[in-house]
């Protein structure tokens, strides 16, 4: 039976970095653990500075936690799964506190962070995609509580976005693998490995995607997991969450995006890695460009956060607008993508040769 957590030790790589408390109902408390501001990092350098202050969230943004600590727990798909596990158990997943959730996640959500206690049984399974896929099929389709869901709960409760995925093992290489939804073709897998393909031959960093076979449809797509490294955890932030502002309602502009680098990223080469990541959205139709489809790693070598590889790049031309707009306009135009260079005082040169390249879909 899951308890009512009102205290949370967060951890990193097993080092202490602080402690989450509920101080009043709705509100909730971030200290610094006093070794790790002597030798750790902020974990979200705009909202948490590295000091002993005892930080409390005022804004119910996040159910009164920091973003930071809300990209660890389930989003749509993840959060089914784990609702629906509960609902087997009497209890209802929307009605947990903040800390309670973190509790059940605990070193199994995205990027580095981790909770204890723990409430939530870490198990060695087996997989078949095929069988999983027609698992999360039905899933979405009936939403049977009664459906036997241990295996694709261990495999994908953790899991972000809407598309149903699972987090599974190859040796030493942990990878996401998605899962077509209903109104998906059987080649959507397909369709995004040539998405990150084509993304890779306009210059952009992706990390290493491929097929997984399926005897059901053309394929999975998968893409290693960039917040995993030899064995750890690597700190992860999305823009959403240094913002503090939700991905659910349309509300940032890709200014916001190079704003943000420019306040937090150590090499401003990220800035046209960005700006080459915008024109791509924009010529390809990937309009599903919202704020925790954008995040930034802590490099602990070089002691700075970077724009993380690009990942979720899919077409999706029947949305009316993109997610983020460029200079305000949710359908813009190379004269708006240039004039982004202009407003960041980037080199007019190196973005038009940036916007050129991506047009023509090879990286020069």
């Amino acid at each position: 039976m899951i308890k009512n957590i009102k205290k949370l030790t967060v951890k990193y790589n097993d080092r202490t970095v602080g402690i989450l408390a509920e101080v009043e109902e709705g509100k909730i408390a971030f200290q610094y653990d006093e070794k790790w501001v002597k030798n750790g990092f902020s974990v979200s350098p705009v909202s948490l500075p590295l000091n002993r202050e005892v930080y409390v969230n005022r804004k119910d943004t996040f159910e009164g936690l920091y973003g930071v600590f809300h990209d660890s727990l389930p989003d749509g798909w993840g959060e089914l799964l784990v609702s629906r596990m509960l609902v087997k158990q009497g209890m209802n997943y929307a009605e947990l506190s903040p800390l309670t959730k973190l509790s059940i996640v605990s070193e199994n959500g995205l990027g580095g962070l981790t909770y204890e206690p723990s409430q939530t049984e870490k198990e060695s399974v087996g997989y078949n995609l095929d069988a999983l896929a027609q698992q999360a099929a039905d899933v979405l389709e009936d939403g049977d509580i009664n459906a036997d869901l241990d295996t694709i709960y261990y495999l994908g409760g953790s899991s972000g976005g809407a598309r149903p995925k699972v987090h599974v093992r190859e040796g030493k290489e942990e990878w996401i693998v998605k899962f077509p939804c209903r109104i998906d073709s059987p080649e959507s897998g397909r369709k995004e490995l040539e998405m990150n393909f084509a993304a890779k031959r306009c210059g952009i960093d992706v990390n290493e995607c491929k097929l997984f076979p399926s005897k059901i449809c053309g394929g999975y797509f998968g893409a290693k997991r960039f917040d995993r490294q030899d064995g750890k955890h690597l700190h992860m932030i999305s823009l959403s969450s240094v913002l503090e502002t939700t991905h659910r309602v349309p509300n940032l502009d890709y200014m916001h995006l190079f704003q943000v680098i420019s306040v937090i990223c150590g090499d401003m080469n990220d800035l046209y890695e960005a700006f080459r990541r915008m024109c791509f959205n924009v010529f390809y139709e990937n309009k599903d460009d919202h704020g925790k489809n954008f995040s930034f790693l802590y490099d602990e070598k070089r002691y700075m956060y970077r724009l993380s590889p690009a990942y979720d790049l899919t077409q999706t031309p029947n949305k009316p607008e993109h997610e983020m707009t460029v200079l305000g306009n949710g359908n813009p135009t190379e004269e708006d993508l240039i004039a982004v260079s202009k407003e960041l005082n980037l080199s007019r040169k190196r973005c038009i040769h940036i916007l050129e390249t991506v047009k023509k879909g090879e990286y020069q």
